[in-house]
C-alpha cells in the first residue's frame, strides 16, 4: 500500500525568469508537492521519525529553488523532484509550480510526475 504525503501552496520568493528585468527581482513561485510514503508505522507509533517531516521537505524545496536561480519553472520543478527523490527515497513524486504573472493577467504553471525505477535484485 502506498500513501501520499503532500505539501500545498508553499510560497518561495526567488529569482526566476528569462528576461533581464526578471533576473533583477525576486518573484513568488507557489509549489504543491505529492510524494509516495508509507505512513502506517508513523501513524501506529505517532512518531515523526517514521514519516516524512513536512518542515524538512519544505526547507529542501526552498533551498533548491532559491539557490538555483533558474530561468524556467520547468527546471525548478525537475530539480525539486530530483532532490526529494534523492533525500527522502520516495518512489514517486509530483511537483506543481505556479508562477503568477500579474502584469499579464494570468499564471503560468507546470506539473511533473516522476516515478522512481529501482533496480531489482535477482
Amino acid at each position: 500500500m502506498t500513501d501520499t504525503v503532500s505539501i500545498r501552496d508553499l510560497r518561495v520568493s526567488t529569482v526566476i525568469g528569462v528576461y533581464d528585468w526578471e533576473r533583477e527581482i525576486e518573484q513568488a513561485l507557489i509549489f504543491s508537492v505529492d510524494m509516495s510514503a508509507d505512513v502506517a508505522k508513523a501513524a501506529a507509533r505517532d512518531d515523526i521519525t517514521d514519516t516524512l517531516d513536512y518542515s524538512a521537505v519544505a526547507q529542501a524545496i526552498k533551498t533548491v529553488v532559491i539557490e538555483g536561480r533558474f530561468q524556467l519553472i520547468e527546471t525548478a520543478a525537475e530539480r525539486v523532484a530530483e532532490r526529494l527523490i534523492a533525500d527522502y527515497g520516495v518512489d514517486w513524486v509530483r511537483v506543481e509550480v505556479v508562477k503568477p504573472i500579474p502584469s499579464e493577467g494570468y499564471t503560468a504553471a507546470i506539473a511533473i510526475e516522476r516515478p522512481v525505477r529501482r533496480a531489482k535484485l535477482v
